[in-house]
């Protein structure tokens, strides 16, 4: 299938430029699990907080953006699945259920729904691209937040205070980022 013939087909994301086959699926789901791995040790801790400043969470939303949301939420659920297992790819090297856990939950949930949203087109637009990132954000401090609050033995306020507020100025520069990398893609892709 040449590369105008997927472009131009509704549904598509990125990934499904490469030939359809069940290894290439395969090898998407656990390089996008890597990715996100390798993402999480780009880690700044932040004064207060429990949870580290990583390239985790822009990792997450752009395996999901680009796998689309059932190969983007198996990546995470086997990236999730190995951390739980013991293998130290979540922040900072970090394996288990930490207090941190419930924003890698969140991730789950977040790459599905941008995955989504791509097969719709939502990554061929900057402002669109960056309405998408910024809803993945959203679904991961929704279960992230509250689950640090129950695991840290915090109220709301200090929960949101040390697991939301630090953070929304890097999620702002990532959509920003999305806003430029994703289309772009798409456009390049277009011009083969």
């Amino acid at each position: 299938m040449s590369t105008a013939s997927v472009t131009a087909r509704p549904g598509a994301v990125l990934a499904d430029l490469l030939p359809s086959s069940r290894v290439r699926d395969a090898a998407l789901v656990l390089g996008g699990a890597a990715l996100t791995g390798l993402a999480a040790q780009i880690a700044v801790p932040v004064p207060g907080s429990p949870v580290p400043v990583t390239g985790q969470t822009f990792a997450a939303l752009l395996v999901g953006t680009t796998l689309g949301a059932r190969r983007g939420f198996a990546a995470l659920a086997l990236y999730a699945a190995a951390g739980l297992a013991g293998v130290p790819w979540f922040a900072q090297g970090g394996s288990g259920a930490s207090v941190s856990f419930g924003y890698v939950l969140g991730m789950l949930l977040a790459a599905a729904a941008v995955g989504a949203l791509a097969r719709r087109g939502a990554d061929r637009s900057p402002l669109r691209m960056a309405g998408t990132m910024l809803l993945g954000e959203a679904v991961i401090y929704a279960v992230g937040v509250p689950y640090l609050a129950f695991a840290a033995h915090m109220s709301a306020t200090e929960a949101i205070a040390a697991g939301l507020t630090p953070f929304l100025i890097g999620d702002a520069l990532k959509a920003a980022l999305a806003m430029g990398v994703l289309p772009t893609a798409w456009k390049l892709t277009n011009k083969s």
